[in-house]
C-alpha cells in the first residue's frame, strides 16, 4: 500500500459477516462473508483483567487477560439472511419468520468491517462472534419520518487457538486489502484453516 500514513478515521462502513465452522479437529473454517448494507456505528469495548502482585511495597508483577470485545453494532435494518442464518430465526411454508425459545446453540462468525482514514480505510476482522436476539422498538411518525434502527449485542470472545482480531497496518499488502471482503483473512502462523490466508 502507499507509504504515506493515515491521522485520523471515521465513518463505519462495509460490515460483513461470515459463518464460522469448527471443525472436531480444531480446524476453523469460514463461509464466503456477505455484506449487511445500512451499518451506523459500532461500539465495542475490550474485555479482560490486569491483576496486579505486589512485593518489596511495590506493583512487581501485573499479568493481563485479554477475554475479546463486547458491545453493540447498530443498523438500519437486520438482513433477512442474518437472522436466518445467525440468530436462527425459522421461515415456515408462507414466509413468515418464526422465533423459538429451544434454539440455545450459539451460530458463531467473523465480522468484518471498516473505518474510513485520510488515506486508506483500516480493515477489520472480528473472529469469533456471537450476537443477541434484538430488542423490538420503533415509534409512531411525527412531521418527518425519521427511520428507526435496530441493534445487535454482539461478544468476540477469543478463538480456542487465542486469535482475536486482525486490522489492516501501514505495510499490508495490496492483494491482502483489496480481498478482504473476500474471504476471512486468517494470519500464516495460526493454529487451524481459514480460507483467506493468501496474501499473508
Amino acid at each position: 500500500m502507499a507509504n504515506k500514513k493515515n491521522k485520523v478515521k471515521y465513518n463505519l462502513k462495509n460490515v460483513h459477516a461470515a459463518i464460522l465452522t469448527k471443525g472436531d479437529d480444531g480446524t476453523f473454517t469460514y463461509a464466503k462473508p456477505v455484506a449487511i448494507p445500512g451499518a451506523v456505528s459500532l461500539s465495542l469495548d475490550a474485555e479482560g483483567e490486569s491483576s496486579p502482585f505486589y512485593a518489596d511495597g511495590v506493583v512487581y508483577f501485573r499479568s493481563t487477560s485479554n477475554n475479546g470485545y463486547s458491545g453493540d453494532l447498530e443498523m438500519a435494518l437486520i438482513p433477512e439472511w442474518f437472522r436466518t442464518d445467525i440468530l436462527q430465526e425459522e421461515k415456515d411454508s408462507n414466509g413468515v419468520l418464526i422465533e423459538r425459545s429451544d434454539n440455545t446453540e450459539s451460530v458463531y462468525f467473523a465480522l468484518l468491517f471498516e473505518f474510513d482514514g485520510d488515506v486508506n480505510a483500516i480493515r477489520h476482522v472480528l473472529y469469533n462472534c456471537t450476537a443477541a436476539r434484538p430488542s423490538i422498538e420503533s415509534q409512531t411518525k411525527e412531521s418527518s419520518i425519521e427511520p428507526g434502527t435496530e441493534t445487535l449485542s454482539l461478544a468476540a470472545d477469543p478463538r480456542e487457538d487465542g486469535l482475536v482480531k486482525s486490522r489492516t497496518g501501514d505495510d499490508t499488502s495490496t492483494s491482502t486489502y483489496n480481498n478482504w471482503y473476500k474471504s476471512v483473512y486468517t494470519p500464516a502462523t495460526s493454529t487451524g484453516s481459514g480460507s483467506g490466508s493468501t496474501g499473508a
